[in-house]
């Protein structure tokens, strides 16, 4: 199965309908009936199915289709091809996030089918987790809205098999400057919006340090306060003219239990008290703006013990931790229901050249769907 979803390339720029489709027929052969949750261009779409009797207490098992580029990295083997290596490690694109947590469910269909559910076990597949959980939130309004209230739900991205049951919230930004051309010899005419972007990534570096001085130490997140990244920056035309335009993606992640608006207002604050007004002076023409494209909330430990408690049942775990990444397990939990994060690899694997999952951890995910039928069946 895993060998099968690898083979889909889901980059994020592109379509997952064909692997969609794929696990709507795999689904359909063992009379499993899918709903799909397009995306407004109906060119993705999130997928969920039930398997079980028609009761509340069921399981959701929820993971991402989609899978970060390959582009500039130095792979060994054809990262869309899996392929399995004498270390014992299983290679290719999306192997550990999270297509391995995503074909250990799918095996189990027959598992399901054949055991007697006395609560349901539901999938929820979604698209565009890595460009800021877009697709997670239609998929779980639709599925919360159409089955009986789920006991808990199980994020499969990659703890070890570790129960996570926090995690930071997160924003993604895009800053925009638009500045007046001129020579670069006559800088008193025009405006460089490059300039001006540079003054904001020093403000948030500055913001960065400030952050860090805040650690907190009741939480094992690493590293243990706010980071703030400017991901990409782009503008200007040639290197003799004061540039027109810069944009700035930029983004933050805070720890469960932080003010998740923090950065955001300070950084609204800063350009439009202090940095547009100071571009404005040299040009009226002059702008920037700021736009929020994505935001994931956070994780919060105390708000999902009923979930902690049966993961850890099912792994053999005697406790839970906090990651400093961003999930769809925020957004289940928006929806009132007890979410952790369990699932198979190392995330030091995820995004990386040669990407893998260890075979081990796969027996490990296997072994603990099977402790969830047999709990399951003795509801």
């Amino acid at each position: 199965m895993l060998r099968r979803l690898v083979a889909f390339d889901t980059t994020s720029r592109n379509s997952n309908l064909e692997l969609i489709q794929h696990i709507q027929g795999y689904l359909g052969e063992h009379g499993v009936r899918s709903t799909l949750v397009p995306n407004a261009e109906g060119t993705k779409a999130n997928l969920y199915a039930s398997i079980g009797p028609e009761a509340p207490g069921g399981i959701v098992l929820s993971g991402h289709t989609d899978v970060v580029p390959v582009d500039g990295q130095a792979w060994v083997t054809d990262p869309f091809a899996l392929t399995e290596r004498p270390d014992g490690n299983l290679y290719g694109r999306g192997t550990c996030d999270m297509k391995g947590f995503i074909a250990t469910c799918l095996s189990h269909v027959p598992a399901f089918q054949r055991a007697r559910l006395k609560v349901p076990m539901h999938f929820a597949f979604s698209y565009d987790e890595e460009i800021g959980c877009l697709g997670a939130h239609s998929l779980a309004e639709k599925l919360m809205g159409n089955v009986p209230r789920p006991q808990a739900v199980i994020v499969g991205e990659p703890t070890m098999m570790g129960v996570v049951n926090a995690q930071n919230a997160g924003g993604g930004h895009v800053a925009t400057f638009t500045g007046v051309e001129a020579h670069s010899s006559m800088t008193h005419l025009g405006v460089s919006a490059i300039h001006f972007a540079g003054d904001f990534i020093h403000w948030l570096n500055e913001l960065q340090v400030e952050l860090a001085e805040r650690k907190r130490t009741d939480i094992d997140t690493v590293p243990g306060h706010t980071t703030i990244n400017v991901g990409i920056v782009s503008g200007g035309t040639a290197g003799n003219i004061l540039a027109r335009e810069c944009t700035l993606r930029w983004g933050y992640r805070t720890l469960p239990g932080d003010d998740a608006w923090e950065v955001q207002r300070r950084a609204e604050k800063y350009v439009a008290e202090l940095l547009l007004p100071k571009m404005k002076a040299k040009h009226p023409d002059a702008n920037i703006t700021l736009e929020r494209r994505t935001f994931v909330p956070g994780l919060n430990p105390e708000e999902n013990e009923e979930a902690a408690r049966l993961a850890l049942q099912w792994t053999g775990g005697n406790r839970t931790y906090a990651v400093p990444y961003g999930t769809e397990a925020g957004i289940f939990r928006g929806h009132g229901i007890p979410t952790v994060i369990c699932g198979p690899g190392d995330i030091s694997q995820a995004h990386q050249p040669n990407e893998f999952v260890a075979r081990s951890q796969m027996d490990a995910c296997n072994a603990f769907i099977t402790r969830m039928i047999g709990w399951a069946e003795r509801q």
